[in-house]
């Protein structure tokens, strides 16, 4: 969260502090993390923020090796760099007796710059070279020595440390230092001094590394004693930031935004018609019980829809039964009767549930199954009528419900869907666009529509023997019909090989 508050600031990189990184795990700043646990932060750290990120890498946690080891794990998480510094692991912190803590060997530190700039990949990954020489009590001699050497093996930039509470150090260093690399400072120290200073010495970069640790620790401390003092949030409740600012931090917005547009059940009511009041044909299958509870794999065909439209937020579901009603009498679902299946057609049975076409409904026949994604995507349409198409139309050798388009799919960019012209079981596969599957979705709108084309419908003679197929090109001659194509992970069971081909058992 810090990292992010950095980069709104208008900041243009992120340190990754060591000490900021371990005293927010609760450890010491003394190695006490292991580098594994600093890339889960760096991690969390790269996916909140797009500004460069440089982490404060210590002594690159061993030798030569762990430092190979270490970039390419940088480089993986999209860090910009990493800082090293010329001490022993484990490193203790620059401003605990600094005097007292020894320096790398020179030639050993620069063969670790050398495997690093030979490990790293992208060839924007920058390693820095920091310089703790003053800390640990040398002179500029010290400090330009090691300077030269590093920037030789390889370093694309040089960090002075200094914990002196004036700017002695960084000017001497700056006046003997010929500019073969830049120069990186940390004020930690001596913060009084202005920052123009240090830009006409020619100091590249700073880093304030450490303060918003340390302001947080600060409003912590502070809230927590006023907050046990009180036994009360009522004094601290108007100094700290509204719970809808850490969510504004976390992305809260974007989470409504990403829900709208594949969760589009939320915020919305809807319903399920399923039509199974056929027996079907499957022989001794369907001699007893109709064909939405054949059993694939265990579950019966209506089982596994309503499970499918639970899991996508869908609990009104009416299913219209017909043959062998009494084996129809799962949970989570109402039920509707059609006592005249032997002599009516799928349209009969849609009209005996009109009266649940409302807000947002799903149709479907009860003897399809179908992939998650392709209800997901059907209720992500937004047209008044969307019907389910399988472009590949891979059932030509039996008669199929094909559909006519105004473009085929292939026609279609990512996501478009064509409109419908008019669909039949008695066109050829070669003259069609594809298959109408059995399923639609329809908005409020396109309910009342089709509840005023089922009115009108109704009062034809032949109504009895309708089926969907004649509904929607009824419909497509006044409104606009959609037609969402798929391609594959559906089938209709209409024989014994279909159910094999599901894994009937």
């Amino acid at each position: 969260m810090s990292a992010k508050i950095v980069e709104e600031a208008g900041f243009s990189g992120i340190w990754g502090s060591g000490l900021s990184i371990s005293a927010a795990l609760g450890v010491r700043d003394n190695n006490e993390a292991s580098w594994t646990q600093v890339l889960d932060v760096l991690e969390f750290m790269s996916d909140a923020t797009s500004i460069p990120i440089l982490l404060d890498g210590d002594t690159g946690y061993g030798n030569f090796n762990n430092m190979r080891r270490l970039v390419r794990k940088l480089e993986q998480r999209d860090i910009a760099g990493v800082c090293i510094e010329d001490k022993l692991f484990p490193k203790t912190n620059s401003f605990i007796d600094g005097e007292a803590q020894p320096l790398a060997d020179m030639n050993e530190f620069c063969g670790k710059i050398r495997a690093a700039k030979e490990a790293q990949k992208d060839p924007d990954f920058v390693v820095v070279a920091r310089i703790e020489a003053f800390i640990a009590g040398w002179g500029v001699e010290e400090a330009i020595k090691r300077a030269n050497a590093y920037a030789d093996a390889g370093a694309d930039a040089i960090l002075v440390h200094s914990k002196k509470s004036n700017d002695s150090d960084i000017v001497a260093f700056m006046e003997n230092w010929n500019n073969k690399k830049p120069i990186i400072i940390v004020p930690t120290k001596y913060y009084s001094v202005p920052t123009e200073k240090f830009e006409k010495l020619g100091v590249s970069m700073i880093i304030w590394a450490n303060h918003n640790l340390r302001t947080s620790i600060t409003a912590l401390q502070k809230t927590s004693a006023q907050i046990f003092k009180d036994q009360s949030l009522i004094n601290v409740e108007d100094e700290i930031v509204k719970v809808s600012e850490v969510f504004r931090i976390q992305g809260a917005d974007e989470l409504k935004v990403a829900e709208k547009k594949y969760l589009p059940s939320a915020g919305k009511k809807w319903n399920a018609i399923v039509l199974a009041a056929s027996q079907g044909n499957l022989g001794e299958l369907t001699k007893d019980q109709p064909k939405t509870m054949v059993k694939i794999s265990g579950t019966p065909i209506l089982s596994k829809q309503i499970e499918m439209f639970n899991n996508a937020g869908i609990k009104n579901i009416t299913v219209v039964r017909g043959f062998a009603k009494d084996k129809i009498s799962l949970t989570n679902a109402d039920y509707l009767d059609n006592d005249d299946y032997l002599s009516t057609k799928e349209l009969y049975s849609l009209y005996l549930a009109k009266d649940k076409l409302a807000d947002n409904t799903i149709i479907t026949f009860g003897d399809i199954i179908f992939k998650s994604f392709i209800l997901n995507e059907l209720m992500n349409q937004n047209s008044d009528i969307t019907i389910v198409a399988d472009s590949i139309k891979s059932k030509i050798d039996r008669k199929c419900d094909f559909v006519i388009t105004d473009k085929p799919f292939s026609k279609l960019f990512f996501d478009d869907v064509a409109t419908l012209k008019s669909v039949s079981s008695s066109y050829k596969a070669e003259n069609s666009n594809g298959e109408f599957i059995g399923m639609l979705r329809l908005n409020n709108r396109g309910c009342e529509i089709v509840k005023d084309q089922l009115e009108k419908m109704s009062q034809r003679q032949d109504f009895a023997n309708l089926t969907l197929n004649d509904f929607l090109n009824e419909i497509v001659k006044e409104h606009t019909v959609n037609v969402k194509f798929i391609t594959g992970s559906w089938s209709d069971i209409d024989t014994i090989v279909d159910l094999q081909q599901c894994g009937e058992d």
